[in-house]
């Protein structure tokens, strides 16, 4: 016992020194975010699908009440996202106000319409009588709206299968070391 590493009571923190129960935090954290991040990734993605299909619902309901009325252009504006090293998207936004049939004065603001109306332009407003604030001054296109929410979630769906795919693959691989590991 003239060793004073041994009298010192040291372990060198080795795979071979630590034994086969136990493992280091940092791999048990490592391990943790390729599990953690895809998780909220795919979370992110289903909050889209959701969000992408309840526009869709609330849009044709209001196309499909057959409820309409004439509605003012209020103002028109736009806004742009993007810069720098990414491409500049710009978004014309609409305001409209509308009378629904039981008098009650509506505003609301609507995406992507036409560049053609202006303000002070008249439209007709598609909306559900129960719910007024979801209305549309969109043309009625249930064709245009199933392809355009079909594409969105379907990439939103390859996007779900590629992060379990991600999962899969480093669970096998973490196995696999795990399992050569002494």
């Amino acid at each position: 016992m003239s060793d004073p590493v041994a009298r010192s009571g040291y372990i060198p923190d080795t795979p071979a020194a630590r034994g086969p129960a136990q493992r280091s935090v940092s791999g048990d954290l490592m391990e943790a975010l390729f599990y953690v991040i895809p998780v909220l990734m795919i979370a992110a993605a289903g909050y889209g699908i959701s969000r992408v299909l309840g526009r869709s619902r609330r849009i044709s309901a209001a196309w499909n009440s057959g409820v309409t009325a004439p509605g003012r252009c209020l103002r028109t504006y736009t806004t742009t996202s993007g810069g720098g090293d990414s491409m500049v998207h710009t978004t014309m936004h609409h305001v409209y106000e509308f009378i629904t049939h039981d008098g009650r004065t509506v505003r609301f603001d609507e995406e992507n319409g036409p560049a053609t109306v202006l303000t002070g332009d008249i439209v007709t407003v598609h909306y559900v009588p129960q719910h007024p604030e979801h209305a549309t001054a969109h043309r009625p296109a249930p064709g245009k709206l199933a392809a355009g929410t079909g594409c969105l979630v379907g990439c939103l769906g390859v996007f779900i299968l590629g992060c379990l795919s991600f999962m899969i693959a480093a669970h096998l691989m973490i196995s696999a070391v795990q399992e050569r590991m002494p």
